[in-house]
């Protein structure tokens, strides 16, 4: 109670304190592309894994095919993780092999679940929920990295990671479950949950290690993808092309344009905000 002032009083010195667009980052177009680079990669990475999906349904990669493809794809993750130090000990080594194996037994195991999963339902269905799944995982994928701790699993993930390396999984179930051996299935199931669970550590690793690395990488990534697409079919490498520049040129320069627009105002009327500091 204040008597003798109306409820919405205010004295000369009530905007003194203002403070215009306090919080606001001001942004690089050069470092919001480079960041931009990571998202491209990865959009890269799983186009690669639907070339082999298309592959393997036409019947143009076998399963011996597939298997060498898979052991190269551990090699190399591997041979990464040495260069870039993140393997720092023979225990941490023998850790990852042991659950490597323990993951390749069971998915092997498992195979012949999967190859008859989806036998009485249509094909068409079946291409319309993977496409569906596939871009939810692109749209939820954390791109940041900052979920990644660890190859095999996610330490505190977020619920978006989780739904979209759910997604992820089930559109290789999907592939999978239309090819025509038990073998087909298991190496083709490898080949998709390796590039899913571990593709995101051993590109974090390569960033982490050397920037430098990370954009000769992801460059060299893009053009192999590109000219993989551009022999498949031209329309496609068109889109690809598209979205890539899009990604990679448009959106950084609608950011930093849309920033000219960021208006925020603060004062002494704003919320107060809570501090606890924690004392033994």
């Amino acid at each position: 109670m204040q008597p003798g002032f109306d409820d919405n009083h205010t004295d000369e010195s009530f905007l003194e304190d203002m403070v215009m667009n306090a919080n606001v980052v001001k942004r690089d177009i050069l470092k919001v592309m480079q960041d931009s680079v990571s998202i491209s990669q990865y959009l890269c990475i799983v186009t690669l894994v639907s070339l082999v999906w298309a592959h393997t349904l036409q019947s143009t990669l076998d399963e011996n095919s597939l298997l060498l493809l898979d052991a190269s794809l551990f090699g190399t993750g591997f041979l990464v993780l040495l260069l870039t130090k993140e393997m720092r000990s023979l225990n941490l080594l023998f850790h990852y092999i042991l659950n490597i194996s323990f993951f390749t037994t069971g998915l092997y195991m498992l195979a012949p679940i999967y190859h008859p999963l989806t036998r009485s339902i249509s094909s068409d269905s079946i291409w319309a929920v993977t496409v569906t799944l596939v871009i939810l995982h692109l749209f939820l994928h954390d791109y940041s990295g900052s979920t990644i701790k660890a190859p095999v699993a996610l330490k505190n993930p977020s619920l978006t990671s989780c739904v979209s390396l759910n997604a992820s999984v089930v559109a290789s179930v999907f592939i999978a479950s239309r090819l025509p051996s038990r073998l087909h299935v298991f190496a083709i199931m490898l080949f998709s949950l390796q590039v899913f669970l571990f593709a995101p550590f051993v590109t974090y690793c390569i960033k982490k290690f050397s920037f430098r690395l990370h954009l000769v990488f992801s460059f060299g990534l893009m053009a192999v993808t590109l000219a993989l697409v551009y022999t498949l079919h031209h329309l496609l490498f068109l889109l690809l092309l598209g979205f890539l520049v899009f990604i990679s040129v448009v959106c950084p320069y609608w950011l930093i344009r849309i920033q000219e627009y960021k208006f925020e105002i603060n004062g002494p009327w704003d919320e107060a905000k809570l501090c606890f500091n924690v004392t033994d």
